[in-house]
């Protein structure tokens, strides 16, 4: 064969190949609703879906934890979108790295996966604030998950930036994205029909013009559902049960989805690790997917809720309970991503529902962990020393005041000595450590209603410090719009208020490890410690805290959450994507146990461990 015709032909072929794969990469699907199934390109489909947030995964972990969700038997994905992720700051959108919704979805697409779509702008979730920006207390007057004006002009900004990036992958548009949800159990906390109305008006300006959705538990299906969205029930599993309540509110047909249902549950600082039994719950999947009936399980991949992004709860009749770091929720795929027995119980259980001559991919294998080397702590500074410019205010200023989103904010006053007496901190949010001349001698914790402090001060002036914590903003009940951190009121001292401020903001939201150096001008405040370790090859591995006392940790700037003491977890995740062979960093921020100065590891978790203290 002559070269010119030998380059024609492959020329040809290429060009063939090119021909195919671009009509396979356009094929248009169509996503329907039928009385009683949901019809994907016109034949009944089941969704068998599995709850897992981008946020709370590393990127570079995307693709394997949704071979995972194949492997398991799914065919579907959920994924809330999180307004103070992209919009930290108002007008300053993100949507980069660990952000990239967008990539999220398009990934799905190539793994083989549909997506279900939550991009309300509250997500509860167990989110920081349920997943609005902390700047929305700013504005004055506004009331979220209202007709008020100002709301609905922010809301309006974020939809539109989102329906720019993921509007075009719904699968009326060639992608993959099934439905899209309006709102977020609603129900659960008003019944204004009207808003809900402007909410739909607002998915479809933003894009959003195919299969819309709610999503509520039972006791609010009356006030979350609107006429013309298909209703979803969450937190049942009776196939019985769940059709009767859909046809209710939904004249008398289907389909039938339950947007969450709920293998197990979360966690929060000093209560037991949730757990349920796998065989009873993979016994409740069967049943419900015998039955006909769609499901998105929450979660089917907990992950992990890094750097300061916790929520809490807190209601008239319970405690302030913040949630830890670790998202595992004995989910069937573990924090790292592993298979659990339940997610085998899970497949299994799935496998007996599948059409005839459909199989599942193989489980891969585990991934490898291991404990790293004895991690020694050679420099640390201490609060005192790290503190720069003050904000100077005659009454203690918030968080939101300051324009700072999370973290610590330390404050500074002076006041007369030589006296006894109790100093208060009114409406103290969350946690905070209260210093005299620079020592410490208390601590607070709004958990347990603590927020006085009786004192025998030193002669003389006294220099009074109080670093405060935001712990979680609240993510869900009545109390949304009462969110604000810091000390939210005034402190006094036998009844007397003590005026006159400096407020030094510590938000760390990135360590600069240059600045931590052997410099401590006390040894009981509140310290950075630094270190740096080698490896030859790199696993998954789970910080071990049980030594230390509270606080948060970085290695290689990311911040891998909060760790407490008082448990159930005792470890931190460290995942295999963020570390490297040769040098690592690790930052450590320690509140309790200055003192502390090694680190050790191990290669599994402990999630279910609690202390008195």
């Amino acid at each position: 064969m002559k070269p010119t015709l030998k380059l024609v032909m492959i020329k040809v072929i290429l060009i063939a190949c090119f021909a195919s794969f671009s009509a396979f990469a356009q094929v248009q699907h169509t996503f329907k609703l039928a009385d009683s199934v949901f019809l994907l390109d016109n034949k009944p489909f089941q969704i068998i879906s599995g709850e897992m947030h981008y946020p709370r995964i590393p990127r570079e972990a995307w693709r394997d934890r949704m071979k995972m969700a194949k492997a398991m038997g799914l065919n579907t994905i959920g994924t809330y979108v999180f307004w103070n992720v992209h919009e930290p700051q108002k007008d300053q959108f993100d949507f980069s790295g660990n952000n990239d919704i967008a990539e999220f979805v398009r990934i799905a697409k190539e793994e083989g996966l549909w997506v279900l779509l939550r991009p309300s702008p509250y997500v509860c979730a167990e989110w920081e604030f349920g997943g609005y920006p902390f700047w929305l207390q700013n504005i004055k007057g506004l009331q979220v998950r209202s007709k008020e004006a100002q709301y609905l002009k922010e809301y309006k900004e974020y939809l539109t930036e989102i329906g720019k990036r993921l509007a075009p992958l719904q699968i009326n548009h060639g992608g993959n994205i099934l439905m899209v949800q309006v709102e977020n159990e609603y129900g659960s906390y008003g019944n204004d029909k009207e808003y809900l109305k402007i909410n739909t008006q607002l998915f479809k300006d933003a894009g959003f013009d195919g299969v819309l959705s709610t999503c509520d538990p039972v006791p609010a299906l009356d006030g979350g559902h609107l006429a013309g969205l298909l209703p979803g029930v969450n937190g049942i599993d009776n196939p019985a049960q769940i059709r009767t309540l859909i046809n209710k509110y939904n004249n008398g047909s289907g389909p039938y989805f339950v947007p969450e249902w709920y293998p197990a549950w979360f966690d929060w600082w000093g209560t037991k690790h949730h757990e349920v039994d796998p065989k009873t719950y993979a016994n409740k999947l069967d049943t419900v997917l015998k039955g006909g009936i769609s499901i998105n399980m929450y979660m089917f991949h907990g992950g992990t809720t890094r750097g300061f992004m916790n929520g809490a709860n807190f209601n008239d009749s319970t405690a302030y309970e913040p949630q830890i770091s670790s998202y595992d929720y004995d989910a069937p795929l573990d924090e790292a991503g592993n298979a659990t027995a339940k997610f085998m119980l899970f497949r299994e259980a799935i496998k007996k529902n599948l059409p005839a001559n459909q199989t599942l991919p193989e489980v891969p294998n585990a991934k490898p962990a291991a404990a790293l080397p004895t991690i020694t702590f050679t420099k640390s500074t201490d609060i005192f020393s790290l503190i720069g410019k003050p904000k100077l205010s005659e009454k203690p200023l918030t968080f939101e005041a300051l324009n700072q989103p999370y973290g610590f904010v330390l404050y500074s006053s002076k006041i007369k000595g030589g006296r006894k007496g109790v100093i208060k901190i009114n409406e103290l949010r969350d946690y905070g450590l209260v210093y005299i001349n620079k020592k410490l001698v208390g601590v607070l914790d709004r958990r347990l209603y603590q927020d006085s402090l009786v004192l025998n001060l030193p002669a003389g002036n006294v220099q009074l410090d109080i670093l405060v914590e935001n712990m979680g903003r609240i993510n869900f009940g009545p109390y949304l719009l009462k969110n604000n951190k810091g000390i939210t009121k005034n402190v006094t001292f036998n009844g007397k208020e003590i005026k006159s401020w400096k407020m030094y903001p510590l938000p760390f939201d990135k360590i600069e490890t240059q600045k931590i150096h052997a410099k401590v001008s006390s040894q009981s405040a509140a310290v950075l410690k630094s270190a740096s370790f080698n490896l030859t090859k790199v696993a998954d591995t789970y910080l071990d805290m049980r030594k230390w006392g509270k606080g948060l940790v970085w290695v290689n700037g990311h911040n891998l959450g909060k760790y407490w003491g008082i448990g159930p977890q005792q470890t931190i995740y460290l995942p295999a994507e963020w570390l490297k062979k040769g040098k690592n960093e690790i930052v450590v921020f320690e509140l309790l146990k200055p003192g502390q100065k090694t680190l050790t590891s191990l290669d599994k978790a402990i999630l279910n461990e609690l202390k008195s203290k």
